[in-house]
């Protein structure tokens, strides 16, 4: 019973001493890297990012419903 709980005693030694020194490098390294924001590096849009998708997006479909709204609307 007591080698028992000696043995559960150092497996949670173990992985405290595991998970503290996984948060501490994973402080370490965002702590070292540099902040890059969305569209960093990117030669067009002046910072915004484009998407790279070649489907056109459709925003609407015309049917006899969005006429109706689109002409209530005005």
């Amino acid at each position: 019973m007591a080698e028992e709980l000696n043995a559960r005693r150092d497996f949670i030694k173990r992985a405290g001493v595991a998970a503290t020194v996984l948060a501490g490098s994973v402080a370490a390294v965002a702590a070292s890297t540099e902040e890059q924001h969305r569209g960093h590096g990117s030669e067009v849009g002046n910072g915004v990012v484009t998407g790279t998708s070649k489907k056109k997006e459709i925003l609407y479909n015309k049917t006899q419903a969005w006429n109706d709204f689109y002409q209530a609307a005005k």
